[in-house]
């Protein structure tokens, strides 16, 4: 049996991204798999029918493989920070669902048939609205203090604003440009955006967090 989780991730996946934050502030140690995604390892197929990252292979066999329930298994084992006193799950839900749906058209827009990427960008920036006001009164999204929703919805903003960094800039929403910036230049978040290899049967294990 295993000693530790096996978490098959994509270094700049938003959904990966924030697995992997819930597992760093809980200092939950994994073992590592980097996955190619256009390669996916017959490791990960044979576990997670959808085979997309991020997915967690607990030592007793169970398989975790939502983004969101990752962070939540992670805490509810250790929670220094009371991230999970910090959940709004309406805000999340609006963020995995409308928002993202308009972010991959405006990012990716030749995916979609007839896409228009200048209006699902202009359809985004009514939830970055609501982000922005609701920052105006307090510090984070969920509170005083970083938690739950901040880190659910940190990278998918991050993937936001860098699809057209001077645009985004010129926007007027100083609060989530501040908020943005500050968690990025977190050792938080620093920590959970090292590179790595893709993985291969038969390579040496590599450990997150490190050490």
């Amino acid at each position: 049996m295993a000693e530790f989780p096996v978490l098959y991730s994509f270094r700049r996946c938003p959904y990966a991204m924030r697995a992997r934050l819930a597992l760093l502030v809980s200092g939950t140690r994994c073992e590592l798999r980097e996955v190619k995604l256009s390669a996916k390892p017959d490791a990960l197929i044979e576990i997670s029918a959808k085979a997309t990252v991020p997915v967690l292979h607990l030592p007793g066999g169970e398989v975790v493989d939502e983004s969101i329930e990752i962070m939540r298994w992670a805490l509810a084992r250790s929670d220094p920070e009371g991230w999970l006193d910090r959940d709004d799950p309406a805000l999340i839900a609006a963020n995995d669902g409308p928002f993202k749906h308009h972010l991959d058209h405006y990012k990716y827009p030749g995916r979609y048939e007839d896409c228009d990427a200048v209006q699902h960008r202009e359809a985004a920036l009514d939830y970055l609205r609501i982000l922005d006001n609701r920052l105006e009164a307090q510090p984070q999204l969920s509170g005083p203090e970083r938690g739950l929703t901040d880190m659910a919805i940190l990278p998918f903003i991050r993937q936001f604003a860098a699809t057209d960094r001077n645009w985004f800039a010129a926007r007027n929403l100083p609060c989530i440009q501040r908020w943005l910036a500050a968690h990025l230049d977190s050792p938080l978040f620093s920590g959970v955006m090292d590179k790595r290899p893709p993985w291969k049967p038969g390579d040496d294990p590599v450990y997150f967090p490190a050490g």
